[in-house]
């Protein structure tokens, strides 16, 4: 089966990609600022951009619940009702972690593609003071809720992590 005809049958688009690949050029650019390398954006089901955040949960000037997800769904949540959050994508460089889950379940955001998966965005990172991952799947937070939340990755993970490289030593 080609990347194509697999990325259909599992309901990924090739607007999905192209805006994870977006999701993933803005983590570069958090690294150009000198902060972690990721980022995210929320899409509606056109595609159209409604928010996008950088990472600035990086001390001593960031906050660290100032997550590029939590970012993106809160500015999201602002601009648009519940009715069309339900409707949108987050895109993301790497999967969620448990709080930026939460972020996307609260806010109502009604489906998730992310790239780099936390087991291999631990590989990346080691055990780094900055970055203490969750071994906690967000398939796994998403479970726990009372409405469904679609969730497509890892996807263009070898992408992804190159904004990674080097940048945790």
């Amino acid at each position: 089966m080609t990347t194509a005809n697999l990325n259909a049958a599992s309901g990924v688009t090739a607007l999905d990609l192209d805006l994870l690949r977006q999701s993933i050029q803005l983590s570069e650019q958090s690294r150009e600022r000198g902060r972690h390398p990721f980022a995210a954006i929320v899409a509606d089901a056109s595609g159209r951009v409604i928010a996008s955040a950088g990472n600035n949960s990086m001390p001593p000037q960031g906050d660290p619940t100032q997550h590029a997800e939590l970012v993106a769904a809160a500015l999201a949540a602002k601009a648009l009702p519940p009715e069309a959050l339900a409707a949108c994508t987050l895109y993301t460089s790497a999967e969620p972690c448990c709080m930026c889950a939460g972020a996307v379940y609260w806010t109502g955001i009604g489906r998730v593609v992310y790239a780099l998966s936390e087991h291999t965005l631990l590989g990346l990172t080691g055990a780094h003071p900055e970055n203490p991952t969750f071994s906690l799947p967000c398939r796994e937070v998403f479970a726990r809720g009372q409405r469904e939340v679609c969730v497509h990755g890892p996807l263009l993970e070898d992408e992804a992590a190159t904004a990674h490289e080097g940048f945790w030593k």
